[in-house]
């Protein structure tokens, strides 16, 4: 399933700040720590940061069930960036969007946050909770109260502000600083001297409790939990705690009764204070219990037989089975009675590795690789060869002074190897137009980093992952990084045609578009040049006639194009240049052509070559030169043989795979039509034009995956 895990990281990204800012969040460590045990239970996971592009980044993740896709869950981490109740921020936005998330409702976070609403609803129904009284002006007439008691904020949580007062000075001191600081009314509770306990509860029909667990206060009965303690210096905790067995079935009858009061749905931890004479009363529900790995829930959990990778897991089970039925998804308990399938070990390799192969792509991105930048072409070769070295590739080097040198890595001890993996290293941006290195959360930038850099780093990441899996022996792969694709494989086609004769499969690297497709034919590529000038003439009116002759020809030659059946003709380069006064005409242009087979290929070169007619002949000198340029990749049986392998495997990992057709072409055209092969096999992404080359960050580890896959099930047909 695939799973995106939202928290708030960057809480300054919003319109304007308004009203009380959120003081409480993640660390970054346990969202990963989170995200590695979601991957580690088999599902797809996605990291998005709750700012105000929350939606834009949910919809470049998550499936859409409306067209065919299995539905994706958040798993919600998020505390809010401001407001009264922002809890409740990310779930409304997720129920409008129409997906299922874990966590209580908008409701119910809404109720839990609101500690004055809370203690209403517990009165209500006869759950015994500390009397209380709320200030939203510390200049408030004195009223009987019972001292001691604690001060603290209406509607947070960690324990934020919390002071115990005695007398009405303090009170009205910690009510101001409440008001003041946190820009909402104070919360006065009557004071329970005693001891400090909290339940875990998990689940919905049924509800699961943890054991209880005690805070260990040092015997001190005015002892609480300050944010330091929860944050910092954490108080011993004790679980299960040394109570008498039926204030601990007190303790956890009391939670279930409050979680159905409140609304809330999945987790939450219920904290109770006991006075001296074994009173127990409920202070707060929290309905987004800290997963924290030091935390009092994670705690409780182990000692109910949860470790944290099965807690989170079962966490996600729980929400699941409220939205769908038990026979669409598989539960962790079911999960750990086997195996450890491969494709868990190679997602969880290639998320810790995340960073190295961020490393590895900016290196390959801030490296100039332009066409005939021979240096920068020669230098990134040399980095993916470090790579494949270490991993036991060997390698063959085709000299070339004008582009760079091609290399070929194999790890085959022979000439024979079953899959060829086609990349190149040269890119067409002129060396001043280049864009170094640069990302967002969601998205990766940079020259090359879609259509070449990204599949070249998705390979040495699969590769790396095989390795770890100890099935990279197992794998006879060929590798061969080309310098002159966007010159058409000038000088590699027959290097091309030749390696790709060796082997039964041949993969290209190229990235795929957003939507997550792979290219499954690509256009033939034919480029023509024709020059046209007036002979030396007197007559003016020539000018015109000479000129509207040329316009019309290339006019012909576009009326030529059938998009719909892949023929697209357009002129590039268009130049005329003429004079009256001194009867001068000087016309080119350079045609363009794109096609899907040999047979409209020879149809469209008898066309454009036809006779110049005998009226012109003589009152012009007219140059035609040009040929085909690369033919066309072409979708056959084979090929979608080899789709519907990609499709399966992806379908295990919750990986969305469309067909595309290409107008540009590649080096894969040179591969002969026998083979089995596809290309933009790697992440997915586009380069807009004027615009910046980018990657959907996510989709870096996810292609690695399949690729990793995708040649483990190639080494076995």
């Amino acid at each position: 399933m695939k799973v995106a895990i939202i928290y708030n990281k960057n809480i300054s990204e919003v319109i304007n700040q308004f009203g009380i800012q959120n003081k409480e969040i993640y660390n970054p460590k346990t969202i990963k720590k989170v995200a590695g045990a979601l991957e580690a239970g088999g599902h797809n996971v996605g990291i998005i940061d709750g700012d105000m592009n929350v939606i834009e980044r949910i919809q470049n993740f998550m499936p859409r069930v409306m067209e065919g896709e299995k539905m994706g869950m958040v798993f919600n981490m998020a505390y809010g960036i401001q407001g009264e109740s922002r809890y409740t921020h990310i779930p409304s936005m997720l129920e409008m969007l129409g997906i299922p998330y874990v966590g209580s409702s908008p409701m119910g976070h809404g109720l839990a946050l609101d500690k004055m609403v809370a203690k209403i609803l517990l009165q209500k129904h006869n759950i015994p909770t500390p009397n209380f009284w709320v200030f939203s002006d510390h200049q408030f007439k004195e009223i009987s109260i019972d001292y001691p008691v604690i001060v603290k904020p209406k509607m947070e949580a960690v324990s934020f502000g919390l002071r115990i007062v005695d007398n009405i000075e303090d009170l009205r001191e910690a009510v101001k600083f409440i008001i003041d600081e946190y820009r909402q009314p104070a919360l006065v509770e009557q004071f329970i001297k005693g001891r400090e306990f909290a339940v875990g509860l998990l689940g919905n029909n049924p509800v699961e409790a943890f054991p209880v667990l005690e805070f260990d206060l040092e015997n001190d009965p005015f002892g609480i939990q300050t944010y330091e303690n929860k944050t910092v210096n954490q108080r011993k905790k004790i679980c299960p705690a040394v109570i008498p067995e039926d204030k601990k079935k007190e303790m956890i009858s009391l939670s279930k009764e409050a979680f159905r009061v409140l609304q809330l749905r999945d987790f939450s931890r219920v904290d109770f204070r006991m006075d001296e004479n074994n009173n127990v009363y409920i202070l707060e529900l929290n309905s987004m219990a800290s997963l924290g790995s030091t935390g009092s829930y994670p705690a409780a959990a182990v000692v109910a037989g949860y470790d944290y990778k099965s807690l989170v897991n079962k966490m996600l089970d729980v929400a699941a089975l409220r939205y769908f039925t038990s026979t669409e998804f598989e539960t962790e308990t079911e999960r750990v009675q086997k195996k450890i399938p491969l494709e868990i070990r190679i997602r969880g390799f290639l998320r810790d590795k995340q960073n190295n192969i961020e490393n590895l792509l900016r290196d390959m991105i801030n490296i100039n690789s332009s066409v005939r930048n021979v240096e920068g072409v020669n230098q990134l070769s040399s980095l993916i060869k470090k790579n494949l070295s270490v991993m036991g590739f060997s390698h063959q080097v085709f000299t070339n002074i004008e582009v760079g040198n091609v290399l070929f890595f194999t790890n085959s001890s022979d000439d024979n190897y079953d899959i060829l993996v086609i990349g190149n290293l040269d890119n067409d941006v002129k060396r001043a137009d280049q864009e170094y290195f640069s990302g967002t959360e969601q998205k990766l930038f940079g020259t090359g980093i879609w259509e070449n850099k990204g599949g070249l780093t998705v390979l040495v990441s699969a590769l790396q992952s095989l390795r770890f899996v100890r099935m990279l022996r197992k794998i006879r792969v060929g590798i061969l990084l080309t310098t002159d694709d966007t010159l058409q494989g000038r000088f590699t086609k027959n290097i091309v045609k030749r390696l790709s004769a060796n082997s039964k499969y041949v993969i290209g690297l190229h990235g795929a578009f957003i939507n997550g497709g792979v290219v499954t034919s690509r256009s033939g590529a034919a480029l023509y040049h024709c020059h046209m000038n007036l002979k030396r003439n007197n007559d003016a009116a020539l000018v015109g006639e000479v000129t509207s002759f040329f316009l019309k020809l290339v006019a012909g030659w576009v009326d030529l194009s059938d998009p719909q059946n892949g023929l697209v003709i357009a002129p590039r380069k268009l130049n005329v240049e003429t004079n009256i006064t001194d009867p001068y005409v000087d016309a080119s242009v350079n045609l363009s052509i794109r096609f899907n087979s040999s047979t409209q290929m020879e149809f469209i070169e008898k066309k454009i070559r036809r006779e110049i007619p005998k009226k012109y002949k003589k009152l012009i000198d007219f140059q035609f030169e040009g040929s085909m340029k690369r033919p066309p990749m072409s979708k056959n049986e084979k090929v979608n043989y080899f789709l519907n392998k990609i499709k399966k495997i992806a379908e295990k990992l919750d990986i969305n795979i469309r067909e595309e057709h290409r107008w540009s072409s590649a080096d894969i055209c040179y591969v002969d039509e026998s083979k089995f092969q596809i290309d933009g096999l790697g992440p997915a992404g586009a380069k807009p034009s004027h615009k910046s080359e980018y990657i959907s960050r996510h989709s870096l580890l996810e292609r690695a995956a399949l690729l990793a896959l995708v040649l483990i099930d190639l080494s076995k047909d």
